[in-house]
């Protein structure tokens, strides 16, 4: 809810008529248990920031085409995901990689599946708006032209003035970064069943059989928890109050096209920027938070089901008999020693996915403030 603290001189009568009331500070409401989270100085946090942000998040005017908004790969109902195994650009080009969820994307230290130096919303932004193998959002078609359709528009006059009141010309995009960047770090989920149970001291929160695929998620023979670690359920960590640590990718044992740890041709992960074949396969670990209903599952979408996942870590990899992509993942020499072979009964794989779905927060995914304006 916006905020506006009224100007005090303005009630004895000595505020300029053009000059209007400050905005309060920004206040984080967090679930209970969570940290702040960290924001760059150069991108403070305003209720009028956050607005200006939500409003262009769902404008599809922000493609060269007209065709596509952000929300269009991210929709609240799927935690911000598209359901597809990889999203379509602006203009019909197929991408390489499955959406991410922006649960608690505030939370993250790095962004997209693999790329070691995007450490800012405000970078990431710009991924998606630029991009141009494979085309996505296609803003470098005509820049000038996508921000002033912004310009002409007078409820984005006010918006943008409001976002911004000490620019003389606010429409620019780093300013449209910006309240991009500062809506999404408002797509904050704590309220799951297992919210409740462990931090809000709900016993009935959680079924018998979320509360077994939690022990187990926990335990060292599930060895879940190394990655998917912490409140967000992932190694890529940062708040207000912390420095992120090294970048953390690592290889599922998805891939192993030529028995040397080869992934598919332009899908090979932190490789990509590295040149080194040891990180052949290396993607950064996405949280779990609202995870059953964002499939399909992994960087490639190649997984249909959470039942489909849990068996390939069973397996300690994945095995493709034959095509193109067949090769055994189990034998990768790239994969993480954490992935390997555990014997799960039927009852252990249903406790797997209970507890999984025990992370869904069905009051994020309907929320009217994270929604179209």
């Amino acid at each position: 809810m916006r905020r506006a603290a009224v100007c005090f001189a303005m009630l004895l009568g000595a505020c300029p008529e053009d000059q209007p009331p400050a905005e309060a500070p920004w206040e984080w409401r967090l679930p209970p248990g969570f940290p702040e989270p960290f924001v760059p100085e150069d991108d403070p946090m305003s209720a009028a920031k956050v607005e200006l942000g939500r409003h262009v998040f769902y404008d599809p005017r922000l493609s060269y085409n007209e065709t596509m908004a952000c929300a269009t790969c991210h929709e609240q109902a799927r935690a911000f995901t598209d359901g597809k195994a990889t999203p379509i650009g602006s203009t019909g080009h197929v991408l390489p990689r499955n959406a991410m969820s922006l649960t608690n994307v505030a939370f993250q230290s790095i962004y997209t599946w693999a790329n070691p130096k995007l450490s800012t919303l405000e970078e990431q932004a710009l991924v998606p708006m630029f991009a141009d193998f494979p085309l996505e959002l296609g803003v470098q078609q005509d820049t000038d032209a996508i921000v002033r359709r912004f310009a002409d528009d007078p409820e984005y006059q006010e918006l943008f003035a409001a976002a911004f009141p000490d620019d003389d010309d606010p429409f620019t995009v780093d300013r449209i970064v910006q309240a991009l960047a500062s809506f999404q770090r408002t797509l904050i989920s704590g309220d799951s069943a297992y919210d409740r149970f462990i931090y809000q001291g709900d016993a009935s929160a959680m079924s018998e059989s979320a509360q077994r695929g939690m022990a187990l998620f926990f335990s060292e023979t599930g060895e879940c928890y190394h990655c998917h670690a912490g409140a967000n359920f992932s190694t890529s960590f940062r708040s207000a109050g912390t420095e992120p640590g090294p970048p953390d990718f690592q290889n599922n044992g998805l891939y192993n096209l030529d028995e040397s740890g080869a992934y598919p041709p332009g899908n090979g992960g932190l490789f990509e920027f590295t040149g080194d074949p040891r990180d052949q396969g290396k993607f950064r670990v996405p949280t779990l938070r609202n995870v059953a209903v964002t499939a399909p599952y992994m960087h490639d979408g190649s997984m249909a089901t959470l039942a489909e996942v849990i068996d390939h870590y069973a397996a300690g990899g994945r095995e493709i008999a034959d095509g193109p992509l067949a090769g055994d993942g189990r034998q990768n020499p790239n994969k993480s020693t954490l992935v390997r072979q555990v014997e799960l009964s039927p009852q252990d794989r249903a406790d797997l996915v209970a507890f999984l779905e025990s992370l869904t927060d069905d009051a994020f995914l309907t929320d009217p403030k994270f929604g179209p304006p």
